[in-house]
């Protein structure tokens, strides 16, 4: 039986890992592929701090690789602040920041 819950255990610490690695890819390419005059202009920081920021916390999560250490849960925080605050906002000043004549409280129709 302890056998059964070790093995849940490492695939649930696997996958959070994994989880967690791909989170950290996904807001580096990003932040790579955005445009570094689209961050002020959208009222956020700078593209090389958020770049710096992401750069850290995946490293972190290749370094330390257990999903729940305290440093890999701060860079998993940032990761998803950059990819759920910062990345619309930045989207939407490359897109033109909402000059269409159709657009709705959550984007164009």
């Amino acid at each position: 039986m302890l056998d059964i819950f070790g093995s849940f255990q490492s695939l649930v610490l696997l996958v959070l890992t994994a989880a967690s690695l791909g989170l950290k890819v996904w807001a580096l390419v990003d932040v790579l592929r955005a445009r570094p005059e689209a961050f002020p202009a959208a009222g956020k920081r700078t593209r090389t701090l958020w770049l710096a920021i992401v750069v850290i916390a995946l490293a972190i999560n290749v370094v330390v690789i257990y999903p729940l250490n305290f440093l890999n849960l701060i860079g998993s925080v940032a990761a998803i602040v950059y990819l759920v605050d910062v990345r619309p906002a930045v989207r939407a000043v490359g897109r033109g920041g909402g000059g269409s004549q159709h657009m709705g409280p959550y984007g164009p129709w």
